[in-house]
């Protein structure tokens, strides 16, 4: 049925019918497609309330769930709904994995189409919760209040340390516990909340941007036992700054390298700041196969480490690297695959566009004795071109990893011009996968295709595929 309420379309009791990208689902209403926000789940029946109309599809959010459908299971959190983190939190694990599979075959049967071979079952995470190495919350004054909040009638402070609220840059749900980081980042958190309170040191104000001493903080884990702790403070006195760490340091022993930055500018992006090393060691420490790999503030680093640890396993298997070979590793980063794969391969060549990420690198090659690497800066599609292979080597295997964007058709054109035996791609967007993936065909099969799951309750899929020179 369908009604008008004021300005929306609400489309009564829909049947919920399949998953869709981007954490959404799907049904069919008047020959139309309409693609759903919210905690809905196939077999579900919800009113679908329009929020944006187009010639052959509709954007709708889901009220009224009758929540009916096989795939669904128990949620653990008390966020979620309103929280952005675990949009699938609701979706049993196996079938998260079965509809991040049906992603990545479809990507690469749609937009590729190019022979495939058969796709391995994907690698799920052996931990679905507290998983992340890494979690950024926001200090704001404009606390996010749900819909019970407002109606229990109850008096809420304005202050909240938490996340962003989806599409909503100035709003802070303010959060009691994530299931997505292990302990103690949920204790620091808190506890910090407490101190701020209790002392009245006042949270940044993100709409105007004037005023508040305290603005966000970053907690960074290892699987080695080492935690950082960032503390970015906007308009703060020395008295309140030295609070908030001497309180860090006293009552979190285990923090093992704490920091602050004093951040006032219109954004929270820090990479052009100084970052002050308060106490401890200016880095933590990640640990692959007795590799030593240093994190430090700035410091890009796969959120799941153990999951990392599968994914690099299977790219450096794909290589097939038997200790002749030449390899570049493209979008290195802080050189994690290029010093992971070193060991087995003549020389690494790895190119990133981050310079402060390629002095990184350099520094995680000589602190494991790790000397046939060499690490470039620039812009890929600069940087990487004909001169530069010529001048550095033809390689034998191509490793690369781009951003989510995929990689710029240029640089596709000078890999198929270098002419490498083996290119392996691992990528965190099928569809731009799938499209570079059309180009490299001109020259390259798909030889295997191992889909990886590095963040569970949400949509998001790695994959890895291995091409071979036909």
């Amino acid at each position: 049925m369908r009604k008008k309420h004021k300005e929306n379309i609400i489309f009564e009791n829909v049947l919920v019918e399949d998953f869709a990208a981007e954490a959404k689902c799907i049904s069919r209403v008047e020959d139309k497609v309409i693609f759903i926000d919210g905690p809905v789940a196939p077999g579900d029946y919800a009113d679908l309330r329009i929020t944006k109309s187009k010639k052959s599809y509709y954007e709708a959010t889901a009220q009224n769930i009758k929540p009916s459908s096989p795939y669904r299971t128990q949620t653990v959190c008390d966020h979620f709904g309103t929280c952005g983190g675990c949009k699938w939190q609701h979706i049993d694990y196996a079938t998260q994995l079965s509809f991040k599979t049906k992603q990545v075959t479809d990507a690469l049967e749609r937009i590729a189409k190019v022979d495939l071979p058969n796709i391995n079952p994907i690698l799920g995470s052996g931990e679905t919760f507290y998983y992340r190495n890494k979690l950024e919350y926001t200090f704001s004054q404009n606390r996010w209040l749900t819909i019970e909040q407002i109606q229990s009638g109850e008096e809420f402070s304005r202050n909240a340390l938490g996340f962003h609220v989806p599409k909503r840059y100035d709003k802070i749900l303010h959060v009691d516990h994530c299931y997505l980081q292990p302990d103690p980042s949920n204790q620091i958190r808190n506890a910090l909340h407490e101190l701020a309170q209790k002392h009245q040191i006042d949270y940044y104000e993100q709409i105007k941007q004037e005023k508040g001493a305290l603005r966000n903080l970053i907690i960074r884990t290892a699987t080695t036992g080492d935690l950082m702790v960032i503390v970015q403070f906007a308009y703060a006195t020395e008295e309140q700054i030295s609070l908030v760490m001497e309180f860090l340091d006293a009552n979190f022993p285990q923090i093992t390298s704490l920091n602050y930055i004093i951040n006032t500018k219109g954004n929270d992006t820090f990479f052009d700041l100084e970052v002050v090393n308060y106490k401890g060691l200016p880095y933590i420490v990640e640990e692959m196969e007795g590799l030593k790999y240093r994190v430090g503030p700035k410091s890009f680093y796969q959120t799941n480490s153990k999951q990392a640890y599968e994914l690099y396993k299977i790219t450096r298997d794909y290589a097939g690297l038997t200790g002749s070979e030449f390899v570049y590793d493209l979008y290195t980063g802080t050189g994690t695959i290029a010093n992971f794969v070193a060991r087995q391969a003549k020389k690494v060549i790895g190119l990133e566009y981050v310079e402060m990420a390629v002095e990184d690198a350099k520094v995680n090659s000589q602190i494991n004795g790790i000397n046939n690497t060499e690490f470039y800066a620039g812009d890929m599609r600069k940087l990487l071109d004909d001169s530069f292979i010529d001048a550095k080597g033809r390689p034998d295997v191509v490793i690369t990893d781009p951003p989510r964007a995929g990689m710029d058709e240029p640089v596709v054109q000078t890999l198929l011009n270098a002419e490498p035996h083996t290119i392996v791609y691992v990528s965190c967007n099928p569809a731009t996968q799938a499209r570079d993936l059309a180009l490299l065909d001109l020259k390259y099969r798909v030889e295997a295709v191992q889909p990886v799951d590095m963040f569970p309750q949400t949509h998001h899929v790695e994959n890895v595929v291995k091409l071979v020179k036909r």
